[in-house]
């Protein structure tokens, strides 16, 4: 009887039958992750040799990448990034070409994390790491379908001078990321550069929180134009998440001022800027009554769907997700539908600052109250 390929040899299969249509990885280490895998089970590590994925060239580098490796993960490859001539905003450019959406190839996976969301969402690989400045992490997740994190700003070590930029991971749900999530984070629950904000009462990783959970829904935070069917796929996935009893709204002002500026000022080197200074302070405000009392927030993770290879046009991308950037709240992505061209739609969830286990574990409600995430067509 033949044995079972290890859960890493069969990762490296998929990569190379999969990733020459769909361009996810710029680099796969096959010798060494098999004799990481060898490793991480003769030491009985706790996570066996499982295979995961870095987001870039200097991903093996990460904070994140380094305590999943010492808790017996195995890194199988980096994943694709936007090269030259590709706006960040766009698409990454793997090894073959440009990484392409894994639903329509003719639409973009979303950047910077563009192969490590592909590679998630085709099952090369359950999970791989990210990092999101803007939105980089959960719009790829969101087009890709799949789960995707930004932890709060100042949690873990930033791999951006502004610090608008988080360490993040995607994976193929809330639930699949609980065991490497729990290692990376290790029990933390307030960042080491918190805002002067109260913080929750820490939550295990493996919690269950009360339901139903008390939850803001905005469709556009009061300035971003919305793709009406994006609208209607998330506004459809939070009516079933009420009907469940996972969630119960709450009449808050969820309204913020439009962070473009503010975003752009910081990331420029400026964040003393007075404008700027006035957004963050106006949202932050806002913010903390919104979060008050553990609610989460709910919104589109992207006010349009996945857009060509072309570019953005004049559409923000970003428009619903830079905005926990400058503020620094933990937010995720979860696939909330597609839309009627088959384009995935995510539902993004905020969190008060340090809580990102605690929106781990209403990111697991959520998704246990939605319809099962698809996987794409075989290639």
């Amino acid at each position: 009887m033949t044995p079972m390929p290890s859960a890493v040899a069969r990762a490296l299969e998929r990569i190379d039958r999969l990733d020459p249509a769909l361009h996810a990885f710029i680099e796969v280490w096959p010798d060494e992750a098999l004799a990481r895998e060898r490793e991480a089970v003769a030491r009985r590590l706790p996570l066996g040799g499982l295979p995961f994925a870095v987001k870039g060239p200097s991903g093996i580098r990460s904070f994140a990448a380094r305590r999943l490796i010492a808790a017996g993960g195995v890194p199988v490859g980096a994943t694709s990034v936007p090269g030259p001539g590709t706006h960040w905003q766009t698409w990454g450019r793997g090894a073959h070409g440009r990484t392409v959406n894994p639903w329509r190839a003719d639409r973009t996976p979303g950047g910077s994390s563009a192969g490590s969301a592909v590679a998630v969402a085709a099952g090369m690989v359950e999970l791989a790491t990210g990092s999101d400045g803007a939105g980089s992490v959960r719009i790829p997740a969101a087009w890709c379908g799949v789960f995707g994190l930004k932890t709060t700003n100042g949690l873990l070590p930033s791999p951006d001078r502004s610090g608008l930029a988080s360490a993040g991971m995607l994976a193929r749900s809330a639930a699949a990321a609980e065991p490497y999530l729990r290692q990376v984070l290790d029990g933390h629950e307030t960042p080491a550069t918190a805002p002067p904000l109260k913080m929750p009462t820490p939550v295990p990783v493996t919690a269950r929180l009360p339901l139903p959970l008390p939850a803001v829904y905005s469709e556009d935070l009061g300035f971003a134009d919305v793709d009406p069917e994006v609208a209607a796929v998330v506004g459809r996935a939070v009516d079933r998440l009420v009907a469940a009893g996972t969630v119960r709204l709450v009449e808050r002002d969820a309204r913020l001022l439009d962070p473009v500026g503010a975003w752009t000022a910081v990331r420029g080197g400026a964040p003393d800027d007075p404008e700027a200074v006035r957004v963050r302070r106006t949202n932050d405000e806002r913010l903390a009554a919104l979060l008050a009392g553990g609610a989460l927030l709910l919104t589109p993770a992207t006010p349009n769907r996945p857009h060509g290879h072309e570019g953005p046009g004049d559409f923000y991308s970003t428009a619903l997700t830079w905005a926990f950037n400058l503020s620094g709240h933990p937010a995720a992505s979860l696939p909330a539908g597609f839309t009627g061209d088959g384009c995935p739609v995510g539902l993004q969830l905020v969190a008060a600052h340090g809580a990102d286990l605690r929106l781990l574990a209403a990111a697991r409600a959520v998704e246990d109250a939605l319809p099962a995430a698809r996987r794409p067509p075989a290639r």
